[in-house]
């Protein structure tokens, strides 16, 4: 038996498998974040993620299995930006996804940037030249040092084979700025080899394992690893979603919601990546997802652990009130399709007969409602609606999430054998790649199963209709006012100050 080594480096946990060629999995390994400031931390060292990797590397390998690897492939969080030195060490920790440090720098950006440039539409406080113009400004020393910026798959990478190298998904935004105007270059004082990084397919075979790595990876030396891309597309891979027509929804920690077509389109908030020949995606990342249940679960003094799923299907067979609860999920502002990190969640309607079950209906449906506004912008742009959404991810495993997902949709949800698209999506590549299998195409077609669909109940669609409605014109309405309300503090506690 031969096996792929796929690892993810997500946003909450950190996981490794051994597949074979059915994509069956052999032996795994999970582990929390677990990084300085906990998994919802706006900076993370990057030695973070390859002292977990060796970790994984040596639980691994002591499967009999390991002695068989053929490849490697490994995926991460996006919108995470690691900057290297010319010895391929950090030079500061890296800024992940969920920070929003960047909005002054991303104005300044925006009033360079000439109207006619298509990247201009994606500046925001997220984006990869807002980021290195925060760091210009407050981080110079840093910004001295600086020879080039990669994902955090491609540091791994570059620690597996000694090659610095990036992908044409994964560093689409960061591409676009270094073949830019030369204002928003100028205004980024990039060093040149910063703007020589290769860009690759993902596909495509990046190096060797090095020799004198610790551990279990000694064992590896000379074993392939590919190039990879980030988490969300090794997901869809992992769905068979790369198919035209199809519309996939990874939820995690946070949700990620597109449509494939084969011709470029745009669509307001919607990034637009070319995935493949002929393929591409418009659609992204938010901030909203599982987060938004583990906060309720905590706050509600359930708890977040291997009981949540549990947990939160009690929630919601309790009793619903007839009075309808809106939910708004921008707990950490929002990136697809507001790029607004000022906006915050809110509920609307509360009444006093809503118990914790009418809250936890609430909470799914707004993230639902925030996937069809995602979706519905993308279909007008690809002018025909998505034949059936792939639905992966923690998020999938509750049978009522995805049934309020298909009616909200009003599509059909397919969800993936698979527990972990993401590392399903890797041996896919890996496999096609070492030549099990014609192409990308031929390898989801053998390796992806579909466990289960949801088809959308007529009655209950066109009952989410008004309150998606009323949802939209709520969202609308609090965009003007999101910044003044992030800058607002509460007053100190008053324990103590009383005085008779």
């Amino acid at each position: 038996m031969s096996v792929i080594l796929a690892f993810d480096s997500g946003g909450t946990n950190l996981r490794a498998a051994l597949l074979d060629r059915a994509g069956h999995t052999v032996a795994e390994f999970t582990a929390p974040q677990g990084s300085p400031g906990g998994p919802a931390t706006t900076e993370i060292d990057p030695d973070h993620w390859w002292d977990m990797f060796r970790q994984a590397a040596d639980v691994l390998a002591s499967h009999p299995a390991f002695a068989t690897v053929m490849g490697i492939a490994l995926t991460g969080m996006t919108r995470t930006q690691v900057f290297l030195d010319e010895r391929g060490r950090a030079v500061r920790p890296a800024i992940t996804f969920r920070d929003g440090r960047a909005i002054e720098e991303a104005a300044q950006l925006l009033a360079l940037a000439p109207e006619a440039w298509p990247e201009r539409a994606q500046i925001n406080a997220f984006h990869p030249a807002a980021r290195l113009a925060w760091l210009a400004a407050y981080e110079p020393a840093s910004m001295a040092r600086l020879h080039s910026v990669v994902d955090p798959k491609d540091y791994l990478n570059a620690r597996l084979t000694g090659r610095v190298a990036s992908d044409t998904i994964s560093g689409a935004r960061l591409r676009a700025v270094l073949q830019g105007p030369k204002a928003i270059r100028a205004a980024l004082r990039l060093p040149r080899t910063a703007c020589e990084l290769p860009f690759l397919p993902p596909t495509e075979r990046l190096g060797m394992v090095l020799p004198g790595l610790p551990g279990g990876l000694s064992r590896l030396e000379g074993c392939p690893v590919f190039t990879m891309t980030h988490d969300s597309w090794a997901a869809v891979a992992g769905l068979g979603a790369l198919q035209p027509g199809l519309a996939y929804n990874i939820s995690g920690t946070t949700e990620v919601m597109g449509l494939i077509g084969t011709e470029p389109a745009e669509a307001l908030g919607l990034p637009l990546v070319e995935w493949g020949p002929d393929l591409y995606q418009i659609g992204g990342p938010s901030q909203s997802g599982a987060d938004s249940v583990a906060w309720l679960l905590a706050l509600l003094a359930e708890g977040m652990d291997a009981a949540a799923p549990a947990k939160l299907e009690a929630l919601l067979a309790a009793p619903r009130d007839a009075a309808a609860a809106l939910f708004l999920p921008f707990l950490q502002g929002e990136r697809v399709p507001f790029w607004d990190p000022h906006l915050r969640g809110t509920w609307l309607g509360l009444h006093r007969r809503h118990g914790a079950g009418d809250l936890a209906w609430s909470v799914l449906e707004g993230v639902a409602f925030l996937n069809r506004t995602v979706l519905q912008r993308a279909e007008k742009a690809q002018g025909a609606p998505a034949r059936e959404i792939r639905f992966g991810g923690g998020g999938a495993s509750s049978v009522t999430w995805c049934q309020i997902k298909a009616d909200v949709t009003g599509r059909p949800i397919a969800v993936g054998e698979a527990a972990q698209p993401g590392l399903l999506g890797c041996a896919v590549v890996a496999w096609a790649g070492l030549g099990a299998f014609a192409g990308l195409a031929d390898a989801q077609q053998a390796i992806v199963r579909i466990a289960r669909r949801y088809v959308p109940d007529p009655a209950r669609h066109a009952a989410y209709m008004p309150l998606f409605e009323t949802w939209t014109r709520a969202v609308a309405a609090l965009q003007p006012f999101a910044a003044e309300v992030a800058a607002l503090h509460a007053p100190s506690s008053t324990a103590g100050a009383y005085e008779a």
